[in-house]
């Protein structure tokens, strides 16, 4: 028997296992959270420090795509603009429309796939945005990306390439579809906004947007941890005076 201000705390067996197990679960998805936390964090200033990085040029040998993932990058080459590819459901400011990728045929042979930007689905045909399709040597300014499904594998949805139209960014059956030799499959590369002649596509700056919301939760499994412990004493504790009577 246990004394805490004006209660007794009298424990019994079963119910404090019960609540050890528990508290010891809470506390270590709590420290979970902060483990991730910390991770998360580290990796966000990563990527932000990599995004900042002077442009250069696509290396000759791709080793590892993910350390290359958002670095600038700036290519020399020119689009082969009659193999345009359309991701489907975009949206820019509220609107519906589509992406154009365009292949870009690099000085040194290479094909790589570049998002130029958003265009409104009445405008997903090219004769209906000639002015911007620039012919001769072009230099693109943008970020890499990896290509891939990035939710949960029973909700990704079926590509047509039959029909030109792509959900999701599968650099391989793209660079296919595309039908260049020496295709770079591994990365693609995202415009950025600087203006098109004739204002389409409309390119976008790439930013680091990361989920965090690790220090919610653990602070959720703390306080429950805290919740657990002051029910446990509510209910095997009893007031000093409980069971005693008058003289």
């Amino acid at each position: 028997m246990i004394g805490l201000g004006n209660r007794r705390l009298r424990p019994r067996l079963w119910p404090t296992l019960i609540a050890l197990c528990g508290l010891a679960v809470l506390l270590a998805l709590g420290t979970w959270q902060v483990q991730r936390l910390y991770w998360k964090n580290a990796l966000i200033a990563k990527l932000e420090t990599r995004t900042s990085a002077a442009p250069a040029p696509l290396p000759a040998e791709i080793v590892d795509p993910e350390a290359l993932e958002f670095r600038p990058v700036r290519l020399a080459g020119r689009f082969r603009h009659e193999r345009e590819i359309y991701l489907l459901g975009r949206v820019h400011r509220g609107r519906v429309g589509v992406h154009v990728v365009t292949p870009l045929v690099l000085d040194d042979g290479r094909a790589v796939l570049v998002d130029r930007g958003w265009v409104p689905s009445k405008r997903r045909l090219p004769e209906t945005r000639a002015e911007g399709q620039v012919a001769g040597p072009v230099t693109v300014l943008g970020h890499l990306r990896r290509g891939g499904w990035n939710g949960y594998q029973f909700l990704r949805p079926d590509n047509q390439p039959g029909e030109n139209a792509w959900l999701w960014p599968d650099l391989p059956a793209m660079a296919a579809f595309a039908g260049l030799p020496r295709s770079v499959t591994e990365l693609y590369v995202v415009a950025g906004p600087a203006a098109n002649p004739g204002g389409l596509p409309i390119g976008r700056e790439v930013k680091v947007k990361l989920r965090n919301d690790h220090l919610q939760y653990a602070i959720i499994w703390y306080a429950l941890a805290l919740a657990l412990l002051v029910v446990y004493f509510l209910q095997q504790s009893q007031p000093e005076d409980a069971g005693e009577t008058d003289a």
